[in-house]
């Protein structure tokens, strides 16, 4: 049996690919030598019947319209490890962040657009909204119960709003409401290697939804707001644990 050839559709009067260049003129689309070790590594690879070299080829190709259809874009976890074995440099996540936008942001998935939302909203900026009374009530409470169960960590500190602390702390949110036990391995780290850090009770969210459902102004308006905190406690370092 005859196979059906791919037929093209012909060159629409710009194209994303047309975009791109723009924003990354030194991408050098155009000369990928489909080696495929974008592929190799890729965690997304096979999901949706694509991985980084097809969905390179298809943008080539003029391909817009069925990369915007496809879900693959919103499995990327933009690690950049494509760009970091890519001969050429081609920055592919920056490509995905730009397919993302260009999805109009209702039909962008829900749960990621709703986490990007309950963080803007919050005033921990955390995408579970924790209240601020329950995230400093959670990390006392797991405090004192470690001191307690192991003597050699007695006088281990778990600080919220020290001022002129050397490091920023931020967390993980779902930590504290769903696995609070999970933050203390760290906190055993900063205490045996004798650490100034210290928690704010406000912005202390590490997670930023809003960049993976490539929402620029509120995943700016969230970046802003946790190094504006840390710049009131007059911290030094802003320690990033995601």
């Amino acid at each position: 049996m005859a196979e059906t050839a791919i037929k093209l559709k012909g060159k629409a009067e710009r194209s994303f690919l047309d975009d791109i260049k723009d924003l990354l003129p030194e991408g050098n689309l155009s000369l990928c030598l489909t080696c495929g070790l974008c592929s190799s590594g890729c965690p997304a690879s096979g999901l949706e019947g694509m991985d980084p070299r097809k969905f390179l080829r298809m943008l080539v190709l003029g391909m817009d319209e069925e990369v915007l259809k496809s879900d693959w874009p919103w499995m990327c976890t933009m690690c950049q490890r494509c760009v970091y074995v890519c001969p050429m440099k081609i920055d592919i996540p920056q490509m995905v962040f730009n397919i993302r936008a260009a999805r109009p942001r209702d039909e962008r998935p829900k749960g990621i657009r709703n986490s990007c939302d309950v963080a803007v909203q919050s005033e921990s900026k955390s995408a579970m909204g924790t209240p601020t009374e329950d995230f400093i009530f959670v990390v006392n409470d797991v405090l004192e119960e470690y001191r307690e169960a192991q003597p050699e960590f007695a006088d281990m500190q778990a600080p919220i709003d020290k001022e002129g602390a050397e490091f920023f702390l931020n967390q993980n949110s779902r930590e504290p409401m769903t696995e609070p036990d999970e933050m203390v391995p760290l906190w055993k780290i900063l205490h045996l290697a004798g650490a100034d850090w210290t928690y704010s009770s406000t912005a202390w969210a590490a997670e930023n939804y809003c960049l993976f459902l490539a929402d620029a102004e509120n995943w700016e308006h969230l970046v802003r707001a946790k190094a504006e905190r840390a710049d009131k406690l007059r911290c030094k370092t802003y320690l990033n644990t995601e």
